[in-house]
C-alpha cells in the first residue's frame, strides 16, 4: 500500500513539475515576442524598452558588432548603432528551441532581421542563443549572441 501511494504521490509531483516547465516555456516564449516588438517599435534615439528587458549584468554579442557589451550603457549603445545602421528594423523568429532549468532557460534558434535600404527591405539571416533567468517573477535577458548565418 506504501509503495502504491508513494508511486501516486510521485507521479502528482511530476505531473506538477511538467505542468510548472510548460508554463515557464510559454513565459520565456512571451518574453522572446515581448524582444521582438520592442524592437521593431524602438527608435535610435530611445531604444530603452528593448535594454529594458536585459538583467543590469547582461551580456550581449550582437550581429552586426564586433565587441562585447556588457553594461547597460554599452547594450543601449549597441540598439542605437543597429536602428541607425539599419532602419525600420524588425525580426522574424525561425524555429526556437526553448530549454527551461529551474530559474534559467535557452531559447536557440535562426532569426531573419528585416530593414529598409535603399528604399527596398533587405533582410540579414542569423542565428541567435538568448539565455534568461527568472528575477522577481519575469524572465530577463542575462546573454545574448547572435551572428549572421554563414552562407
Amino acid at each position: 500500500m506504501k509503495s502504491a501511494l508513494y508511486a501516486v504521490s510521485a507521479f502528482v509531483l511530476c505531473g506538477i513539475a511538467l505542468a510548472a516547465w510548460a508554463d515557464d516555456e510559454e513565459d520565456v516564449a512571451a518574453a522572446m515576442a515581448q524582444w521582438q516588438e520592442r524592437l521593431a517599435a524602438a527608435s535610435p534615439e530611445d531604444p530603452s524598452e528593448v535594454v529594458a528587458l536585459y538583467a543590469e549584468d547582461a551580456v550581449l554579442w550582437g550581429t552586426i558588432s564586433t565587441e562585447r557589451r556588457d553594461t547597460p550603457a554599452a547594450i543601449t549603445d549597441y540598439f542605437v548603432n543597429a536602428l541607425n545602421k539599419l532602419p525600420e528594423l524588425s525580426v522574424t523568429f525561425d524555429d526556437p528551441h526553448i530549454r527551461v532549468y529551474g530559474d534559467t532557460a535557452i531559447n536557440t534558434g535562426s532569426y531573419t532581421f528585416s530593414y529598409e535600404k535603399d528604399g527596398k527591405t533587405a533582410t540579414l539571416p542569423a542565428r541567435y542563443s538568448f539565455t534568461y533567468v527568472k528575477r522577481d517573477g519575469d524572465w530577463m535577458i542575462v546573454d545574448h549572441h547572435s551572428s549572421a548565418m554563414p552562407d
